[in-house]
């Protein structure tokens, strides 16, 4: 039987949610608690691959498991989350098909970029700025964002994707309080680095060094080099996907 699993994570404490060789990993930490807790082998595939330093609410992922066994799904995931690292929580369980992908069923995924103007002791994840942008020329800036582009000039250098092609249907930045800013991104997909990158590149015109009209020309030249700078993975969430049919809770 195919399940998803729903689940949060601190990413400061690993190198993204991909397993790799010698270095933690999210995807490594699920399958250990999910094979103790199942008493067999599972193997865990992401909704996405998010960076090192990068956070995760309501993150899904599916594996398989010959039945379920016979405890509640709330004893279960207590005994999951006293395996897991205090910095993963498994939040809960869905039947799906046997079909269905994590990754490829998605029909959305919301990122969310934290930043703050002033000295905040609790803003651990979040981006201290050390001037406040203009929130209204980023807005302006961000419009040509939306719709069906290209965006290989926000994508890092080295990766393997077949396309570069991108349906971005939100792309706003909300001010929280004066010293408090968020930026909202919704789309199909996202390229490796691409929601740092834009960020970074949009506040390039916060802080008034470029015009608004200026990122429409770097998304339409395809080039990398003529985009802002990545902005630390430490303040970006992953923080909802979206799927095309119900999830239901076991």
């Amino acid at each position: 039987m195919r399940l998803f699993v729903q689940l949060s994570y601190d990413g400061s404490c690993f190198c993204g949610w991909q397993s790799q060789p010698n270095v933690p990993s999210v995807q490594d930490e699920m399958e250990r608690a999910l094979s103790i807790a199942f008493g067999e082998p599972v193997t865990v595939v992401g909704a996405g691959r998010t960076d090192t330093g990068v956070n995760a609410r309501n993150f899904i992922a599916h594996f398989d498991i010959s039945a379920w066994p016979p405890e509640e799904s709330a004893r279960l995931l207590r005994k999951i989350n006293a395996i897991l690292p205090p910095a993963i929580v498994a939040e809960a369980f869905y039947r799906v098909a046997d079909n269905a992908h994590a990754r490829f069923d998605a029909v959305s995924r919301t990122y969310r970029y934290y930043i703050h103007t002033v000295k905040d002791p609790f803003a651990r994840h979040s981006c201290r700025l050390w001037y406040t942008p203009d929130v209204e020329a980023m807005n302006r800036a961000a419009e040509p964002l939306l719709g069906r582009h290209d965006f290989s000039s926000f994508e890092k250098t080295g990766g393997a994707n077949k396309t570069d092609i991108c349906t971005v249907t939100e792309a706003r930045w909300e001010v929280l309080d004066p010293a408090h800013m968020v930026f909202t991104i919704t789309a199909d997909r996202f390229l490796r680095n691409m929601v740092r990158a834009t960020v970074g590149t949009l506040l390039e015109v916060g802080r008034g060094r470029r015009a608004p009209e200026w990122v429409a020309g770097v998304l339409e030249a395809r080039d990398r080099c003529l985009a802002g700078q990545s902005v630390i993975g430490e303040a970006l969430f992953l923080e909802e996907i979206r799927y095309p049919y119900p999830l239901l809770t076991i």
